[in-house]
């Protein structure tokens, strides 16, 4: 179970360069809406010893002194990613933090982008949207095309919808990124003609301006889960990028 401090890195992502990351949830813990099977920060229930949540101010102080030591040391910074353990949106000081890190980003960082990594759960919410349409990445997941499959894969809180999130994903007019899992179990398969077509539908409605396609890389706190090659979620994109999405492939 990755356990991370409020800022960390930067580290090599697999779909950012070098990412400093930003941790607005527990530092010894995990807070979020989603249980998901592959979650590389493990389950839950297994980060309920630590709920504390670092405030606004704390993650400005943090950030603007790791800004500083990166710039004096000349480290390159590609992008400063809102990730962490858990849901980043869930923190109630979200857009306060997003304000806060884009100015020290002008100051320290200018040509790195900011990016948040989210389950797409609270977009509804009118000032967690304005603050993600601040940053340049809003890098917004939907692993499952139904909420059957969604309730296997991603475990949500009670109250998910996927045609909900999808309606209010709409707001964004293209200008996200779409960011999905690619996996099997022992009774799904995300492969599966209904699932690729449901989702392939979604991608069709919302159009957004990169996707990003990737599979598990890390251990996961569900057994028996395995991975996509490259080559074979090439293949099931392929109608997709025929039509001119922007998609990374990630495995």
């Amino acid at each position: 179970m990755l356990r991370e401090k409020t800022v960390f890195g930067p580290i090599f992502s697999r779909r950012l360069g070098s990412s400093l990351g930003i941790n607005l949830l527990p530092e010894e813990g995990k807070i979020c809406n989603f249980d998901c099977i592959y979650c590389e920060c493990g389950w839950n229930r297994d980060g309920r010893n630590d709920t504390r949540l670092p405030s606004a101010q704390k993650v400005r102080d943090d950030l603007e002194s790791k800004l500083k030591e990166l710039a004096t040391k000349h480290i390159p910074v590609d992008s400063i990613t809102f990730s962490g353990d858990g849901e980043p949106t869930l923190n109630p000081e979200f857009p306060l933090i997003i304000d806060n890190t884009l100015r020290l980003r002008n100051l320290y960082y200018p040509s790195a982008k900011v990016s948040v990594l989210s389950n797409a759960t609270r977009v509804d919410r009118p000032e967690i949207f304005e603050a993600l349409r601040k940053v340049d990445n809003p890098i917004m997941k939907i692993d499952a095309p139904t909420n059957a499959l969604a309730a296997k894969i991603n475990n949500p809180a009670p109250g998910y919808d996927v045609d909900r999130v999808v309606e209010a994903l709409t707001r964004f007019d293209g200008n996200f990124v779409l960011q999905t899992c690619f996996l099997r179990s022992r009774d799904f398969d995300s492969s599966w003609p209904e699932v690729v077509d449901g989702w392939m539908a979604i991608v069709r409605r919302l159009r957004p301006r990169e996707i990003m396609a990737y599979t598990i890389d890390r251990p996961t706190p569900a057994e028996g889960l395995e991975k996509f090659t490259v080559e074979e979620m090439q293949k099931l994109l392929k109608p997709l990028i025929d039509e001119g999405f922007n998609i990374q492939i990630k495995g």
